[in-house]
């Protein structure tokens, strides 16, 4: 069985953002799964516009609520991607989880619910940084994460040589 990597939206507000982010997981074959509202429409030029030509390659999913998520798939390993983690991204050993492996991000501006940070404490990661700032952009934080869990699984099924002509 291959681990998949998925990644989860909860209340996007900024189409770009989305945009870049579904070229990603178009890249590396992650499903993304939108929780409404969006603080956009997905049809929006700027998301098709960031996500260029790869929408056809997309695994997309739309749900009304975190729960229909968290309910759809209940082998799931779910990690929380927070400011206010306790753990770090990287410290987490991806390649000794059964199953699924889903990152989960907040909207921009708020990030994710506390109640839900509360309740899946240990699940919570985070990216360092300088202590001052506030966060850094949603799609950058999406690839470095997904990058990470993608190198520890040695880059399953995508293509590690280019050829130079």
């Amino acid at each position: 069985y291959m681990k998949k990597i998925h990644i989860v939206l909860v209340e996007p507000e900024i189409p770009a953002n989305t945009g870049n982010i579904s070229r990603t997981c178009s890249v590396i074959g992650a499903p993304l799964h939108l929780v409404h509202p969006l603080g956009f429409d997905i049809s929006e030029k700027q998301v098709k516009r960031a996500g260029l030509d790869y929408w056809d390659e997309l695994e997309l999913h739309e749900y009304q609520n975190f729960l229909e998520v968290s309910q759809a798939y209940p082998q799931g390993n779910f990690f929380y991607c927070t400011t206010k983690g306790a753990h770090t991204y990287s410290d987490i050993d991806y390649t000794s989880l059964e199953g699924d492996i889903f990152f989960v991000f907040g909207k921009e501006t708020k990030g994710l619910p506390e109640e839900l940070l509360r309740t899946h404490r240990e699940n919570c990661i985070r990216i360092p940084m300088r202590e001052e700032m506030r966060s850094l952009n949603l799609s950058n934080s999406v690839a470095i994460i997904a990058y990470e869990a993608l190198r520890q699984l040695e880059f399953e099924n995508l293509e590690r040589v280019g050829v130079l002509k």
